[in-house]
């Protein structure tokens, strides 16, 4: 199942458990710890703690989500920040990934966490959501679980500068205004009008206008949007499940396009295949063509999309990153 980045309140999420960036001792605290005990009900909470004890930097612990709509509360220490040097990145990747197995152990289908050690804590934003990102990523290529990652605004997301900078720079040159392609679509429909009035006169004197055959424009259809994907996903000699889980789509939602032949996806689902497969511009607009779409410079999610590609870059992960930071849809399902 696919990784989500989102905008919300954690102690909301809908989740089998949601994450909360604790303390050794496991004490309500502030900022995130706080909110979760407020929510989940601090006499409860702090009890069930109590009864645990202790746990140590970038281990984990599950207690019962009381008054939370999660069902469980998975308890992690993150690092505190020092300069970088006392292992602070291996603890925080350890949060992620003891927590991931505490869930998978206790048979969550669903995990929400928030940017652990990235508030008092220290944690710089950039790195700390890289390591997000890639811990839960590597764990979703050998496991399915919906995993979200909630921030509670942009001002607490970390994409890095230069990063957002080159794309902002690409997206400037080359994102289109849909006026100015609205002039130049009708400035094209005109031409084709003015093209369709030419005629042919032949020997007998009357007027012969060309008809296509609605017969041979069914026979000249093109493979569906699924069959081509089927076959691309061989030729590139992967896996179906490998391939899902790199477009970051759902199981269920694959074997939908599997099994039925003539299943249109969204665009956005079309576009995570498209980078699970690793297609240049051109395969891309092939493939999205099979369902009705093709890449647009009136969209800056298909100018952000251009962007990775033309950089040989398809984590798709990374690129949701990007996409959330500048408010267009994520990819996948």
């Amino acid at each position: 199942m696919p990784l989500e980045i989102i905008r919300h309140d954690l102690t909301k999420m809908k989740v089998d458990a949601i994450v909360n960036a604790a303390n050794t001792e496991l004490r309500m605290g502030g900022g995130v710890c706080g909110a979760i005990f407020q929510a989940a009900g601090v006499k409860e909470l702090t009890h069930a703690c109590e009864k645990i004890g202790r746990c140590p930097v970038g281990q984990a612990v599950i207690t019962d989500g009381f008054h939370l709509p999660a069902k469980y509360i998975i308890h992690t220490p993150g690092p505190i920040w020092k300069d970088g040097s006392h292992q602070e990145s291996e603890l925080l990747k350890n949060s992620y990934e003891h927590s991931l197995m505490l869930a998978k152990k206790n048979q969550c289908k669903s995990i929400a966490f928030p940017l652990i050690s990235t508030g008092i804590y220290g944690f710089p934003k950039e790195e700390a959501l890289q390591i997000a990102v890639s811990t839960i990523s590597h764990f979703l290529l050998h496991n399915d679980m919906l995993v979200y990652l909630v921030v509670f605004d942009q001002a607490s997301f970390g994409l890095s500068q230069k990063l957002f900078s080159s794309i902002y720079e690409y997206i400037d040159e080359h994102y289109v205004e849909e006026v100015e392609l609205t002039f130049h679509r009708r400035q094209d429909r005109f031409m084709t009008e003015d093209l369709q009035e030419i005629h042919t006169i032949p020997e007998d004197g009357y007027e012969i206008k060309s008809e296509l055959n609605l017969v041979d424009l069914v026979e000249e259809l093109d493979e569906s949007f699924s069959e081509r994907l089927l076959r691309l996903i061989d030729e590139k000699g992967m896996t179906d499940v490998e391939t899902y889980r790199r477009a970051n789509v759902d199981r269920r939602l694959f074997s939908k396009i599997r099994n039925k032949l003539d299943y249109t996806p969204t665009k956005k689902t079309a576009l995570a295949f498209a980078i699970a497969l690793h297609l240049d511009v051109h395969e891309t607009n092939d493939l999205l063509s099979a369902a009705g779409y093709t890449l647009s410079r009136s969209s800056k999610l298909d100018v952000i999309i251009e962007f990775f590609i033309q950089q040989g870059k398809y984590n798709i992960h990374e690129i949701n990153e990007a996409l959330f930071a500048f408010d267009q849809p994520l990819l996948g399902a």
